[in-house]
């Protein structure tokens, strides 16, 4: 049993995350000058995002977890990656929130009654192109998934608590067309977490307890 003042204890961290997330915002358009949390990242002239938003689920257990997905290897973007669910914001999606739910319901089957929009983070502007909202819900314990095979192939929780402690952010960097890029990574078991999932956990950190 969790001590009353732990952070992670549900009844604390919940409360505490709908006080320091941004609010829900309504409509999927990109808003120029918020936060980039990539700052290698530099937009060329011109350059247009394309709106997008992923799901940050975080079970709400007595010890809360985070709902994690890896791709499936036949994608033809991030294959076998670990991420969250998400994709891009449709023009028929009521806003970012209700994209994130809808594609956690089609790629991994989350009963949308099950997810509760507690708040975002800064939206994260990735170098492929997406101005990506990070949307943060509480998702009650007892969901069942139904993975589609077309972009799923694993579903897994991760503690919370391991992903929040800074301790297990760490640095790397990877080549890519001549120019070395850094970037976060966060290893858990035989889960290799790094890139954009790891740049959004990070931000996740920055918000609440940095």
């Amino acid at each position: 049993m969790r001590p009353e003042s732990d952070p992670f204890r549900p009844s604390v961290f919940f409360p505490h995350a709908r006080l320091r997330l941004a609010p829900l915002a309504p409509g999927g358009g990109i808003v120029e000058g918020e936060t980039v949390l990539n700052p290698e990242f530099h937009p060329p002239a011109g350059f247009k995002a394309r709106p997008a938003a992923v799901l940050i689920p975080v079970v709400g257990r007595d010890e809360p977890t985070l709902l994690m997905t890896r791709r499936t290897a036949t994608l033809r973007q991030h294959a076998g990656q670990i991420s969250f669910p998400g994709g891009s914001i449709d023009p028929e999606d009521a806003d970012a929130a209700a994209a994130a739910i809808r594609e956690a319901q089609e790629e991994i089957g989350l009963d949308p009654a099950l997810v509760e929009p507690i708040g975002r983070l800064d939206p994260y502007i990735a170098g492929t192109g997406f101005h990506i909202t990070p949307v943060v819900a509480r998702v009650d314990p007892r969901h069942h998934l139904v993975l589609n095979p077309h972009e799923v192939d694993l579903a897994f929780e991760v503690p919370l608590a391991f992903l929040m402690s800074p301790r297990n952010h760490h640095i790397g960097s990877r080549e890519f067309d001549g120019v070395r890029h850094s970037f976060y990574e966060m290893p858990y078991d035989e889960h290799y977490i790094w890139g954009i999932t790891a740049g959004i956990i990070r931000g996740l950190y920055e918000r609440l307890f940095a």
